[in-house]
């Protein structure tokens, strides 16, 4: 990857490191939304090493200080659930853009970061699907099997449904590096994976 400012990108990292750092939610002893965010970084790596800055940051920011607005703010119901996660892409891009700003960069550069880290232009912008490759990817090797354990409830159908739903919104290069090795898959979520992604 091409990075313009070393010293500026590594500044802007090191503020969403420090703001994820406050996290008070721990996985494996670490912030919750910081251990995220390294997983992030280190999933872009391995999956896109040619990676844009602008894609480069936007991981990096992704969930950015994410516990500050819980699920429980907005209305337990289908709409309140969509409603939050739309307020959450406006959040995260509106703080990683501040954040960049201190760091140094200018408008035009946090345009870009805030449009992928908004989720916009899913499919056209190649920065906003590389975040999504990405999300998707640590999503299915680091966070799949413990949100199965928190539903035991869904059915088979529900996720056939909701791994169908993931594979849709990532590439076909991610399909590729899903499939061919480039992650480790679930174990115990193998064969409904390769039955949802057969479908």
């Amino acid at each position: 990857m091409t990075i313009q400012d070393p010293q500026r990108f590594e500044r802007a990292i090191a503020l969403f490191d420090a703001a994820n750092a406050a996290d008070p939610n721990l996985d494996e002893g670490q912030p919750k939304e910081l251990l995220y965010a390294q997983r992030m970084t280190e999933m872009i790596g391995r999956y896109a090493p040619d990676a844009s800055e602008v894609a480069q940051l936007a991981v990096r920011a992704q969930h950015i200080k994410r516990w500050t607005v819980p699920r429980s703010s907005y209305p337990m119901t289908k709409e309140g659930y969509l409603a939050w996660r739309t307020g959450l892409y406006k959040f995260h891009a509106e703080t990683a853009g501040e954040l960049m700003r201190e760091a140094g960069y200018d408008d035009a550069m946090i345009d870009q970061v805030k449009a992928a880290v908004g989720k916009r232009g899913l499919k056209v912008n190649p920065d906003t699907q590389m975040m999504e490759d990405v999300t998707d990817l640590v999503f299915i090797e680091y966070y799949m099997l413990g949100f199965a354990g928190q539903h035991a409830e869904y059915s088979e159908e529900k996720w056939l449904d909701i791994i169908h739903k993931t594979w849709r919104k990532m590439s076909q290069r991610a399909h590729d590096f899903a499939t061919g090795g480039g992650i480790k898959l679930p174990e115990p979520l193998v064969p409904l994976i390769l039955k949802a992604i057969s479908a």
